[in-house]
């Protein structure tokens, strides 16, 4: 399958509200099998990275008022895949901030988008609150990111205890203990020491507990509005 079909697939999850199920398919596919099987393998990386490339772009066309906007903006997840590829030979300072600042931009970035369908207007269906269960799972997978950089750059900010299996990977561990940290779960296998993996655990919990109550007082008010307005 070439570059050009993938882009046209995910241009299609944008174009209507049941693309927003596809995505939810997609992500747990990638979270729950993919990520944990082969997350190990720095080819799997990239094709990762590319993905979410391919995902974000398809979006933002299909999203953004002029194409001209859309272009301006699709150079954030062009720059995100260039920056992810130069860090699996260059592991200074720079390149790994810049990498972990660029992942944060798309990934907000990409929230912003799937928020944007899910509260179009006109009726809630099952496929805009699907939508919001995406969000969710992205909310997830950009903590894991901030916590792996969190690990490498700060010493001793983490205490992990690595399972014994060859498809072990810090990708896996870390978006694990996002999951475990946003439903407030906590098993204790990964334990935050320092003070700012702290923070940033307890921001995450914080999420976790209030995304669903605002979502679901956004989605009966604009629910109700929609009713009054038909």
């Amino acid at each position: 399958m070439t570059i050009k079909k993938k882009s046209r697939i995910l241009k299609n999850l944008w174009a209507n509200e049941s693309g927003l199920s596809g995505m939810l398919i997609l992500l747990f596919v990638m979270h729950f099998v993919l990520i944990p099987i082969f997350g190990s393998h720095s080819l799997f990386s990239v094709m990762l990275d590319i993905f979410w490339m391919l995902l974000l772009t398809a979006g933002i066309f299909s999203l953004s008022k002029s194409k001209s906007q859309a272009l301006i903006i699709s150079i954030l997840p062009f720059l995100f895949v260039v920056v992810s590829w130069i860090s699996t030979f260059n592991k200074s300072v720079f390149i790994v901030t810049t990498e972990l600042i660029l992942s944060v931009l798309t990934f907000v970035l990409l929230v912003t988008l799937v928020l944007v369908k899910v509260f179009e207007p006109g009726p809630i269906t099952i496929h805009r609150i699907i939508g919001s269960i995406v969000v969710y799972m992205l909310i997830a997978n950009l903590w894991s990111i901030i916590y792996i950089y969190i690990y490498y750059n700060i010493e001793g900010s983490f205490q992990v205890t690595f399972p014994p299996f060859d498809s072990n990977s810090l990708q896996a561990n870390f978006l694990y203990f996002s999951y475990i940290t946003l439903t407030t779960t906590g098993f204790g296998e990964i334990a935050p020491l320092h003070p700012i993996a702290r923070s940033l655990v307890q921001v995450e919990a914080m999420i976790g507990v209030l995304y669903p109550v605002v979502l679901i007082g956004k989605l009966v008010s604009d629910n109700s509005s929609w009713q009054k307005n038909k």
